[in-house]
């Protein structure tokens, strides 16, 4: 870890795990952390994301890797979350879609 994403990150700051969607841009990644929520009314499971873009300070992330991210100051107007650490390298020449990532 860079020594910008230790003066970043807090230690007590929210921490998550989820797969990266996108690592098109320099230094940002497009986080989606998938979760199951009940609809109110009809009591269906309702399948839900939440998409964070995420400050990856050495490019150390790729597509589909499942990474643990965690709230920080502001970095830009849409970027509030550091890369914390890779937790699992998605397997290498795979095909596999976001969908089939997230289910793992």
């Amino acid at each position: 870890m860079s020594h910008t994403a230790e003066i970043l990150t807090p230690e007590k700051s929210p921490r998550r795990i989820g797969v990266v969607e996108s690592d098109a841009r320099n230094k940002t990644r497009t986080v989606v952390i998938p979760y199951v929520s009940r609809h109110i009314k009809y009591g269906k499971y309702i399948k839900k994301k939440t998409v964070l873009h995420v400050h990856d300070e050495n490019n150390e992330s790729h597509l589909g890797d499942r990474v643990e991210v965690a709230e920080c100051r502001p970095i830009s107007r849409t970027k509030h979350w550091v890369l914390v650490r890779v937790v699992e390298k998605a397997p290498e020449g795979s095909h596999l879609t976001l969908k089939e990532i997230a289910a793992r």
